[in-house]
């Protein structure tokens, strides 16, 4: 037997050991807190600028902008494609979370935030929309064949929409750099890592980087019945019992079969087939 290093990295390896982790359905208590920002801010206009993450601001005290940045709704214009955005990002989390566990979810969120924060304390800005982009891409990729409707009209698979939004945006930073703008053309830079750290399994697997090692503790049948034989071409028997060690000369009528609980290919004639110690390499 083979096993793989295709997905079971420290990071699901913590999940694992720690199922209680994480909040259950963020991504709706993300979407509410978001459009409860945006109403508050239709009857107090700067309510939103004191959520924002402005590292000169955090450097005087407010370092609750560490945080509530997250609360930040991508489209504060039309309620409109606000309520729209909001249902999708709600879908994709959703979905991300029941293909990854509540654990990994959180985790991968959590992860993106920080990221963000550190990017924004080096740059002095940070938003939330490459974080929640980057849920979107991850989407892509574990169901890239899977189709959307594009304005509730256009039929269009996940991975072609991943690849237009990442062309754009690198198309943008590029047009950002030319500016001098590094800044903003840096900004989407901790959700990519924060992307292909949790994908990374995946695309090593893809890439054909993934190594493929023997389990030591699984015994490869085939390569131990092909050892086993090559020693017997050079006996005058075929079948040897490993416990009395009568042979197929000794009695031609003896039924012989090889134990597969033993840690090799051994073979057992039919009055210890079922009355032996098996054999373990340890």
């Amino acid at each position: 037997m083979f096993y793989q290093n295709n997905g079971y990295g420290p990071i699901d390896r913590f999940c694992a050991r720690h199922p209680r982790f994480g909040i259950p359905n963020l991504m709706m208590y993300l979407v509410i807190a978001q459009v409860a920002v945006y109403l508050v801010s239709l009857f107090f206009p700067g309510f939103a600028s004191l959520l924002a993450f402005h590292r000169a601001w955090i450097a005087r005290g407010q370092i609750w902008r560490l945080v509530t940045f997250v609360f930040l709704p991508s489209s504060t214009g039309n309620p409109f494609y606000l309520l729209l955005s909001c249902y999708f990002y709600y879908w994709i989390g959703q979905t991300l979370e029941r293909a990854w566990g509540t654990a990994k979810f959180t985790l991968f969120y959590l992860s993106g935030v920080v990221l963000s924060i550190l990017s924004g304390l080096l740059l002095g800005y940070a938003e939330i929309y490459y974080v929640n982009l980057s849920i979107f891409l991850i989407i892509a990729t574990l169901y890239g064949e899977m189709q959307v409707l594009l304005f509730f009209v256009v039929p269009i698979k996940m991975k072609w929409m991943a690849i237009i939004d990442v062309v754009l945006i690198l198309v943008d930073v590029v047009r950002y750099a030319q500016m001098g703008a590094w800044m903003w053309a840096l900004m989407p830079l901790a959700s990519f890592v924060n992307y292909f750290l949790f994908t990374w399994p995946f695309w090593s697997a893809k890439l054909g980087l993934a190594r493929t090692r023997h389990n030591p503790k699984v015994v490869n049948f085939k390569k131990a019945q092909k050892k086993q034989a090559k020693a017997a071409q050079s006996a005058p028997y075929h079948h040897k019992c490993a416990v009395c060690g009568i042979t197929d000369l000794d009695d031609p009528n003896m039924e012989f079969r090889y134990c597969s609980k033993c840690d090799g290919y051994y073979c057992y004639c039919s009055k210890h087939i079922n009355n032996h110690v098996h054999i373990h390499q340890d």
